[in-house]
């Protein structure tokens, strides 16, 4: 043999014995190298192949181009070859690639996870510290605040992390979604997690769920996920965005076109030529806000623009092994959507959204002339930009630079401004840039990394509630209280530059494309739109480690939760079904208009109860209107006749044995994945839900739980339940998937009336209702296979 090939052999070897991973090498010595799913996790790799071998059998079978958003989700099924595969109507068995909790939602998932006796997690998953810091005074001192406050439950997440084999990035780390997005997600990538803004991950061409604790128990056991078979809706991007257009306005635009359910049930596809003027950080923004329009995720396909990200974040690996499968991570020409909408980015103006809803969709040129008409506060009392939407360093480099405008002319911001970093990187890079102190002295505080006055954890001290005032944010929801507990604060959503161009001129009714300020030497000027890079030009900086590894055995661990917690409580299972049907219910409300999670079970001060279910049941549907008498928090005791809050009234009908249910209106659920909204009213006695419609993950979770989330066959039958009716579910004993069920209704006066209810239960959910619980279930499936 001759020198070179020996050579050749011997590198080879040389290779092989040290664990280095083969790049250059000849196909015929080597195949395709491993790469691993996050440099967290060098043992985890990313299996392309088996997503491709699963894509190639569906598309064999179904006989059409397939979308992108097919190609990910069919890739992940359980049994490609015999899966029934129809959009809309099927229920597919999925195989996520991983799971990612924050705090608030993590403590019951890891509870239930505990409740399972499973040694450890399946996949490879995390826990992120982000909901339960309140802003206050800046990061730092509410960073030092948050850590002593909940101390207890950190240390449960963490000590329950390094049993169960579960990563843990401590608090200040930042919003789960940037951490996700920085680290973990990557194209065509299967991940769920108990945030409703997951989908954040679809930006780097991943499809990523928002989902309950429940769900989230199943796919770190081990079990097929069910999903509902999605529809696609195709948004066709063409043109390029400019000026003060960015990709904040074109989910912004999508959700007044489709409203906050028009997505329900679908997976919204991005795809055309406009897509690539859109940054990475840009089109997770855009897929992080689908959640307001009920999608069960949104997507782009990969392309350049990932690749970058992708290296700049340190995984050029990944980018490097996209390229050879970008053939499965892109749609097939030729497919077919449910829906296609058509958006011209060059013609895209700046939007605001809200008050009160994140559909109600305005030009920026317009809203000033719209808030008076309706009688809105012009003036804004706060402008806050961040959030897990838009915390990128391009969104605060855009936001630097219209501030450095008005710094140079003389100005600060008229209203109150606050930051809020996505992750600890994020942090010290802006910091290290100069965007950070720009920021704070055009009059920012800079909060701590985390959700803060987005998810309602906000000691505002600047109103009193009950006041009226208007308040603009970059983040994505803006429900009624949300914020600040303050019903009367009129919340608005745009992009990040515009929260800044509006805070510096302190009115609804400046519109930067066209509107002059005055300088602090009274001349006028005008901003100018504002350019930034979409990436650092040297490397991120990383800031701090704060991220806990999962011992290799955590079996040692142990996880304290005491009996006398007012934040932890263990969890016992909830009783099975009784084979009988449910008879004479009493209504414990009967919901007017919207009624989202933040109505069922409020977050803000309650988010310290989130591992204490007794305790957090205290805040039971209090957001809630009664159509009775208009008033939240307030229901007839149909035993005593005296009216109290509903917590109260549930607890009262518990104690004496009686079974309660809830009338809902449309989309009833929707909003945050979080299934307290779900654990709660069955824990109070609650077994049946009837709405018009619901949002997609609030019904799962329902299911999960052993309820029965009930629809309308007549939408107009929600007109015939009166709140001091009673109620009967019949032929529960013939439950059957697309089986209609027969509700009797009994009014006072001793007359009756039956209506039809529809469900979307499948076999196995059925049998989670006739367990108690899909927990009950997923134990008695434990019991028979030992």
């Amino acid at each position: 043999m001759s020198p070179v090939p020996m050579l050749i052999l011997f590198l080879f070897q040389h290779a092989l014995n040290s664990g280095i991973r083969c790049y250059h090498v000849a196909p015929v010595l080597c195949q395709r190298a491993k790469v691993a799913m996050s440099h967290f996790e060098p043992n985890e790799y990313i299996n392309y192949e088996k997503l491709e071998k699963n894509i190639n059998i569906v598309r064999k079978r179904l006989d059409r181009p397939l979308t992108l958003s097919e190609k990910i989700v069919y890739g992940h099924l359980d049994d490609p070859a015999k899966q029934e595969i129809e959009r809309g109507k099927t229920y597919l068995r999925l195989r996520p690639d991983r799971v990612a909790m924050q705090d608030a939602t993590a403590q019951m998932a890891m509870l239930q996870f505990i409740s399972s006796g499973l040694p450890k997690v399946a996949v490879p998953s995390t826990i992120h510290c982000d909901h339960l810091i309140e802003a206050q005074s800046g990061g730092e001192k509410d960073l030092r605040r948050a850590k002593d406050i909940n101390q207890e439950v950190y240390n449960f997440l963490a000590t329950a992390g390094a049993k169960y084999g579960v990563g843990f990035w401590k608090p200040g780390s930042g919003i789960i979604h940037q951490i996700i997005l920085e680290n973990y997600s990557y194209p065509g990538v299967m991940l769920i997690g108990t945030d409703s803004h997951t989908p954040n991950g679809g930006g780097l061409g991943g499809i990523c769920i928002g989902v309950g604790g429940a769900d989230a128990v199943d796919v770190m056991a081990g079990i097929p996920w069910e999903l509902k078979c999605p529809k696609v809706i195709g948004v066709k991007l063409t043109g390029k965005l400019s000026g003060w257009s960015s990709p904040k306005d074109v989910i912004l635009k999508v959700a007044g076109i489709l409203t906050v359910k028009g997505g329900t049930g679908a997976i919204i596809e991005y795809h055309g030529p406009g897509v690539d003027s859109i940054s990475c950080t840009g089109m997770a923004t855009i897929c992080n806000m689908g959640a307001e329009i009920g999608a069960t995720t949104s997507i782009f396909p990969y392309n350049a623009r990932m690749k970058k990200y992708l290296g700049k974040t340190g995984r050029a690996d990944i980018a490097a092994l996209a390229d050879e499968f970008q053939q499965h991570l892109v749609p097939d020409s030729g497919c077919q959507y449910d829906q296609v909408i058509e958006i011209n980015l060059s013609e895209l103006k700046p939007h605001i959204n809200g008050p009160f809803t994140p559909d109600l969709a305005h030009p920026v040129s317009d809203i000033g002339a719209v808030a008076e008409k309706e009688g809105w506060p012009v003036d804004i009392r706060v402008g806050l930009i961040g959030s897990c939407t838009n915390s990128s360093y391009e969104d605060m480099g855009r936001s630097a630079a219209v501030a450095k405008q008005a710094l140079a002319h003389g100005l600060k911001c008229k209203s109150k401004f606050t930051i809020t970093p996505g992750s600890e990187q994020i942090r010290a890079t802006i910091e290290r840039d100069g965007y950070a102190q720009i920021l704070r002295d055009v009059g920012g505080l800079v909060l701590a990394n985390a959700c803060g006055p987005c998810i309602g954890q906000w000691d505002r001290k600047d109103i009193k509630k009950g006041e009226k005032n208007t308040i603009v944010t970059s983040y994505n929801r803006n429900f009624t209280g949300r914020n600040d507990a303050n019903p009367e604060t009129h919340a608005f959503v745009t992009s990040p530059e515009i929260v800044t161009a509006l805070s510096i001129a302190g009115t609804l009714k400046f519109n930067p494309e066209t509107d002059y300020l005055t300088g602090a030497d009274g001349k006028k000027f005008k901003l100018e739109a504002p350019d930034a890079d979409e990436l650092p030009k040297l490397e991120f900086d990383p800031g701090q480690d704060t991220y806990q590894y999962p011992p290799k055995d955590g079996s040692g661990q142990h996880v304290d939760v005491s009996p006398t917690s007012q934040r932890l409580q263990l969890l016992e299972p909830f009783d099975k079904w009784d084979g009988k049907d449910l008879e004479d219910m009493l209504i414990l409300i009967k919901v007017k208009g919207k009624c989202t999670t933040d109505h069922i079970s409020a977050a803000g001060p309650w988010l310290k109860f989130r591992g204490h279910l007794d305790n957090i049941s205290n805040n039971l549907l209090i957001g809630a209107i009664n159509i009775e008498n208009g008033k939240a928090n307030s229901v007839r005791n149909a035993l005593t006749q005296e009216f109290g809050p509903v917590p109260d009234t549930a607890r009262y009908y518990k104690k004496m044995g009686v079974k309660w249910a809830v009338i809902g209106d449309e989309n009833y659920g929707e909003g945050s994945s979080r299934e307290h909204a779900a654990l709660e009213p069955r824990h109070l006695g609650g077994r049946v839900i009837i709405t018009k419609s619901f949002a997609r993950i609030h019904e799962t979770n329902l299911k999960k739980q052993g309820l029965l989330p009930l629809t309308f066959a007549d939408p107009a039958d929600y007109n015939k339940i009166h709140p001091v009716d009673k109620l009967s579910i019949v032929g529960l004993a013939d439950f059957a998937p697309g089986k209609p069920l027969k509700c009797i209704i009994k009014h006072p006066n001793g007359s009756q009336e039956t209506i039809m209810l529809n469900h979307t239960f499948n076999e196995s959910q059925i049998e989670w209702f006739q367990a108690g619980s899909a927990l009950n279930r997923m134990k008695e499936l434990q019991q028979k296979s030992s």
